[in-house]
């Protein structure tokens, strides 16, 4: 299997991230990362209605803007959010974010 781009904390850029979380679907993915934590793509995947080939390209979107890591397990790919390395770089742009979709 191969690995999966993510970049290193000092490598995130915030004009990724705004590109990444400028989408409704993307948004609920984060939305439902911020309540579970880390979880399987699959099971993140199960409340949002869309085709599994789209949910694909949105965690790579976010994986490679630097809003989720994802760690791969046998055949199993889990994602969770990158909230110290975005606190890091973008203090208080997450919380902001999320705080706006509730």
């Amino acid at each position: 299997m191969r690995d999966v781009m993510q970049p290193a904390t000092e490598e995130i850029r915030l004009v990724e991230v705004f590109h990444a979380l400028a989408d409704p679907v993307r948004l609920q993915i984060v939305a439902q990362l911020a309540d579970k934590g880390r979880d399987s793509c699959s099971a993140v995947g199960e409340s949002i209605d869309v085709h599994r080939t789209t949910m694909s390209h949105h965690y790579r979107v976010l994986r490679e803007s630097g809003v989720t890591w994802t760690e791969i397990e046998g055949r199993t790919r889990y994602v969770s959010l990158r909230r110290e390395d975005l606190d890091t770089r973008f203090p208080g742009l997450l919380d902001a974010v999320l705080a706006q979709l509730t």
